[in-house]
């Protein structure tokens, strides 16, 4: 047998290939958009690329099953487990509670593990010519290391009421499924540390299901479904806005895109800022964009985090110019690409020095200052959780991911300080502010961190919002 994991660090997401060395047919598991990768991985292992398979419709990336499916003739294989409510609606081969997938002399098991989604399932490894039993779980967003996937998605990002209860009735009966496998099963999950579809996933890349048995909280409540309910829907990060359209997206017919676009270099001289539909996105480092920055433009700086904050942030109908080095094109193409964001009209990668605005900054002192002063409101825009457990006395709570769609009058004319962890979701809530007019800011560019660095005191408790 030949694996191999394929992990996109920019969206914490994990995928599988997976193939059978005396037939040379192959499978892909929860492939990300830009297939190309698994295609040069079969080239690689001399192999043919023939079943393609998804775990759920994913809510935090668009799939690429369909786009390696049309480059490679595979057979498309996804659950028709959940009800009518929850069926793909294009062709594929469906997938119920004991069926398999054969590729090769392996074997693939469906497991329905509904909980995360109403149609989720695990997929359950055999590797014949060793061994008739089980030897690797693909767990998609049902058991992650250390934690296990949320159920409350589908009401906080689609708007499903009362679907969060009832997921986690489902999750809990899952889990005993789960606990049936024997330890020395390898778990393979969708997801690690960084994803929004858990609260606490580990950073390695996989465990066993002895071990999480042992380890992860999930497993520690026995028969007490009411504990595990309260504790399972505490504390869950903010659901990006884009997950809802990548329901969509995942769920029915789209336009395929199988190959990675470039996009031309235009002059910023040839852009209508004022274009209503248009997005300027400021991807450079953050220093840069303190600097010196183009009024109107959104930091998002490309890092891992970019394509999370775009998914906050921009529309898919924005016609997007995108502020980067050329070297750092194609990166960023694909990073927006993988969550369906292609409508790039082109890069920016020299900006006139007389049309840049340099970032307000403020220091310690100010900020200390601050909360005795009526006309000034420090902002802490990092998530309610990290604002709960510890923040500067006196700071308001607004996450920046909601700023888009908060009703910003609550800010009235009064000065604001802008802070987060370190300073970089700070300078995107700076920049959008900016954007829609606010003149009075400041960013504290130190943030959280400075602010204890310098002997700052802090509190914890619920979020107070402005």
């Amino acid at each position: 047998m030949f694996f191999q994991q394929i992990y996109d660090k920019s969206l914490s997401q994990a995928s599988y290939f997976i193939g059978c060395q005396a037939t040379k047919e192959a499978i892909v598991i929860d492939a990300k958009r830009d297939v190309d990768t698994y295609i040069a991985i079969a080239k690689q292992q001399q192999m043919r690329i023939t079943h393609v398979t998804e775990t759920h419709i994913h809510a935090d990336f668009l799939s690429g099953t369909r786009e390696l499916a049309a480059l490679t003739g595979a057979a498309i294989y996804l659950s028709d487990e959940g009800g009518m409510d929850w069926q793909y609606n294009f062709p594929h081969t469906g997938l119920l509670e004991g069926d398999f997938i054969k590729v090769g002399n392996l074997s693939l098991e469906v497991m329905a593990t509904p909980g995360h989604t109403p149609e989720s399932i695990s997929l359950l490894l055999r590797d014949h010519p060793a061994t008739d039993e089980p030897v690797m779980i693909f767990t998609g967003d049902f058991v992650f290391v250390g934690d296990i996937g949320r159920p409350d998605l589908l009401e906080e990002a689609v708007g499903l009421l009362g679907a969060k209860e009832a997921g986690a009735a489902q999750m809990f009966s899952s889990l005993k499924k789960f606990t049936a496998l024997p330890d020395f099963v390898q778990v393979w999950p969708g997801h690690g540390a960084g994803s929004a579809c858990g609260k606490a996933l580990g950073a390695v890349p996989s465990t066993t299901v002895g071990y999480e048995r042992i380890r992860n909280w999930a497993f520690q409540f026995g028969d007490d479904f009411d504990a595990f309910q309260r504790e399972l829907l505490s504390n869950q990060p903010e659901a990006p806005y884009y997950f809802a359209k990548m329901k969509q997206l995942n769920r029915n017919e789209r336009p395929l895109l199988t190959t990675i676009p470039t996009h031309p270099i235009v002059e910023i001289s040839s852009i209508n800022l004022e274009d209503e539909g248009m997005a300027l996105i400021d991807a450079r480092p953050r220093a840069a964009f303190v600097a010196g920055h183009l009024k109107g433009a959104l930091h998002m700086q490309h890092n891992n985090a970019m394509a999370t904050w775009a998914g906050w942030f921009l529309s898919y109908s924005d016609k997007l110019f995108i502020i980067a080095e050329e070297s750092e094109q194609e990166e960023i193409t694909r990073k927006l690409m993988r969550i369906g964001l292609d409508n790039i009209a082109g890069f920016i990668t020299d900006l006139p020095s007389s049309d840049l605005l340099p970032t307000a900054l403020i220091d310690f002192k100010e900020v200390a200052s601050s909360k005795d002063q009526n006309d000034v409101i420090l902002i802490d825009v990092r998530s309610k959780s990290e604002f709960n457990l510890s923040h500067i006395p006196g700071a308001k709570h607004l996450f920046v991911g909601q700023l888009p769609k908060i009703d910003l009058s609550l800010l009235g004319n009064k000065k604001l300080i802008i802070q987060c962890q370190s300073g970089d979701r700070a300078s995107l809530a700076y920049s959008f502010l900016e954007k829609e007019g606010f003149t009075n800011l400041s960013l504290y560019q130190g943030s959280f961190n400075q602010w204890l660095a310098n002997g700052g005191n802090s509190i914890s408790g619920n979020e107070a919002t402005v």
